[in-house]
């Protein structure tokens, strides 16, 4: 016979598994033994909040520790007392199908070799591009495969300040930024007065000031958040691309989180890898690669679309 709802301890166990920190530590531990400091290097935390969010786990008794020496590791108890919350946890453990659980899950092998002992290298595998070391930084790495890179006339849509067109100048033709400020457009022009194969202009992404198929590469980076008409600038873009010539757009894939993006001016909640292939496919380009190219540690997690696509 069902139990009566008990209404305070209910929302009890409501608040306890309502933070996705906790649900993050609890399903590590459903996994794996493992302590504070793992369990930081794994969610990226700082060590007392997680430890706070443990001290609450197992106050539930959700969670169990035991000392080893200096250590003290934590684990999933074999059986929770109150079966309210014990249902709740067996349905929460079963929808784990998240890209920032599926990156924790990942680096579980990571500090467990770390743990046995090993070199640098050994403790960050699988996970290297999140740590430093002297001189391995994202910027020096960029820019040495620039060198790789032949780029043509680039046209950079919504180019900002110029920071992309910095990078890329040594590798281009010539490369035409075009904003919609006036205010960027001049701080760009500013900025790249060096560059002498560099120019900008002002131009609305949806009419673009570029000559037919003057364009062997176009570069679209996060500008699509920024549009309710989408597929006019698609249109656009192939119709300034010449025969083979390619488009690199990176665009938010679609979200739920309005209000996180309205101090950005976003006016649309980003895209599906099948609704960017079928705007691409209107516009006539062919799409070569669309897919979530990464995720964002930091809440809510925003996974970020890269595209690449060619005009044939």
């Amino acid at each position: 016979m069902p139990q009566p709802l008990d209404l305070q301890l209910a929302s009890q166990h409501c608040r306890l598994l309502a933070d996705s920190t906790r649900i993050r530590l609890l399903l590590l531990l459903d996994r794996e033994e493992l302590s504070v400091a793992e369990l930081a290097a794994i969610t990226q935390l700082a060590q007392p909040r997680v430890s706070t969010h443990l001290a609450k786990l197992k106050e539930a008794g959700l969670v169990i520790d035991r000392r080893q020496g200096v250590s003290v590791y934590y684990r999933m108890a074999e059986r929770v007392d109150d079966p309210g919350l014990s249902s709740m946890w067996g349905v929460l453990r079963q929808n784990t199908d998240d890209p920032l659980i599926g990156q924790d899950l990942e680096r579980i092998p990571q500090v467990l070799n770390a743990r046995h002992g090993g070199t640098w290298a050994d403790s960050v595998a699988g996970d290297m591009e999140r740590h430093y070391s002297p001189g391995r930084t994202w910027e020096a790495t960029t820019r040495a495969l620039a060198q790789l890179l032949q780029l043509g006339n680039v046209l950079d849509v919504a180019s900002g300040d110029g920071v992309l067109a910095e990078l890329l100048a040594p590798h281009a033709k010539h490369i035409t930024c075009i904003d919609i400020s006036e205010r960027v457009v001049e701080a760009g022009k500013q900025r790249l007065s060096c560059c002498p194969n560099v120019s900008f202009d002002i131009g609305d992404m949806h009419d673009m000031p570029v000559e037919d198929g003057s364009i062997d590469t176009v570069l679209l980076m996060h500008a699509l958040t920024y549009t309710r008409r989408p597929e006019a600038v698609l249109a656009e873009i192939a119709r300034v691309l010449g025969p083979g010539g390619q488009l690199l757009a990176v665009t938010l894939q679609r979200h739920k989180h309005e209000k996180a993006v309205e101090p950005f001016n976003h006016v649309n909640l980003g895209f599906t890898p099948q609704s960017l292939d079928q705007l691409c496919s209107d516009a006539g380009l062919a799409t070569v690669e669309c897919h979530v190219a990464a995720v964002e540690k930091r809440a809510p997690n925003f996974a970020i679309l890269t595209l690449l696509a060619r005009k044939t």
